[in-house]
Order: structure tokens, then C-alpha cells, then sequence
């Protein structure tokens, strides 16, 4: 396609790397002639840049597949996941999922971006639903101050729960900034 028809969220493929055009601008520069400065976030290691294309010029649009998986289990280093609909399984590394398999917990419902039938990006729930193992008890009278204490979640996972938490309970914890929400009751 040409640079003139790129859209916001499309993905391309420049120098055999795939970005998503995060923003782009039409410039009509003093002497020369028109170009497009194009904000592009790339989908392998997130880093923004920024790149000058003239209007005539082409680009690859890249077509990407996003599919919902199912996390089942682990199994040391690679994490099992089967398609919702076709009920095919892949295996993905932990570096897949970055810091994301810390929330990971079977029957998980992933988005996973495919290219060419590879992964390049999984993508978790907002929030998940996580059983507090092991937190420090609750102090009588410390309810005036807010003071957050450290709670083990099911996964491994570690975050500042107020003080009325305790083992047993259900949390919700948001997996884009890893921080409590709130206690989930019982259904």
C-alpha cells in the first residue's frame, strides 16, 4: 500500500520488522514535497519510532490473526495453550509472556496475535481473579490507617493488599500494572 493510505492501528512491515502505526502526520515541507511522519510501535519489543515516509513511497501491510487460546498448564518453561475453536494446542516460552505468567492460571482466556501462523503477541485479561495463600494476619486497630501489607497469591505473585485480606480470600488483581483491585465475594 501506499504510505498515503495508512491508518491509525494498522500493521506493516518495514525492513522485515512488524509495527502498529500508533500516529501519523502529513507534512508539507518548505522546498520538497509532502511526507508523512509516522509514530510506529513495534510488536516484537514495544519500542516507539519514529519514521519519514514520502507520500508516494510503499510500505508491506502486514495481516495479523488474533485468536482466542486457553491457558492450560506448564510445564517448566513453556506454557500450554489450546485454540477455543479449533481446539489445537501450541506451546509458548516464558518470554511470551513476559511478566505476564505470573497471573496465569488454567482455563485463563489469552488473545494471541498471530503472523504467519506464529505467535508474536499474547495479550492477558485486564484483571484476574487470584485466591490469597499466605498474608501477614490482620492488627486490631490498625484500621485508621491505610497501611498496605504484602500477600502471596496462588500464582507466586506478591502485591500490596489492605489490611482486612487475609488467607483464603479471592483478589482481583490488574494484570497491566500488577496491583490490587479489589476482593472479589463470593458468587
Amino acid at each position: 500500500m501506499r504510505a498515503s493510505e495508512m491508518r491509525k492501528g494498522q500493521t506493516v512491515k518495514i525492513d522485515g520488522k512488524l509495527y502498529a502505526i500508533v500516529d501519523f502526520q502529513h507534512v508539507k515541507l518548505g522546498k520538497g514535497g509532502a511526507v508523512y511522519q509516522t509514530k510506529l510501535k513495534s510488536l516484537t519489543d514495544g519500542s516507539i519510532q519514529n519514521v519519514r515516509l514520502r507520500a508516494e513511497e510503499t510500505v508491506e501491510e502486514a495481516y495479523l490473526d488474533k485468536r482466542t487460546y486457553e491457558y492450560l498448564y506448564s510445564a517448566g518453561s513453556e506454557h500450554i495453550l489450546m485454540d477455543t475453536t479449533t481446539y489445537d494446542q501450541i506451546t509458548l516460552d516464558d518470554d511470551a509472556f513476559g511478566d505476564g505468567q505470573k497471573y496465569l492460571k488454567p482455563n485463563t482466556r489469552l488473545q494471541v496475535t498471530m503472523y504467519e501462523g506464529k505467535p508474536i503477541v499474547v495479550t492477558l485479561p485486564n484483571t484476574v481473579d487470584l485466591q490469597v495463600t499466605d498474608t501477614p494476619p490482620e492488627i486490631k486497630g490498625a484500621t485508621a490507617t491505610s497501611q498496605n501489607k504484602p500477600a502471596t497469591l496462588e500464582t507466586g505473585l506478591v502485591v500490596q493488599v489492605p489490611p482486612f485480606i487475609k488467607v483464603g480470600d479471592v483478589v482481583r488483581v490488574d494484570t497491566r500494572t500488577g496491583e490490587y483491585v479489589t476482593r472479589v465475594k463470593d458468587a
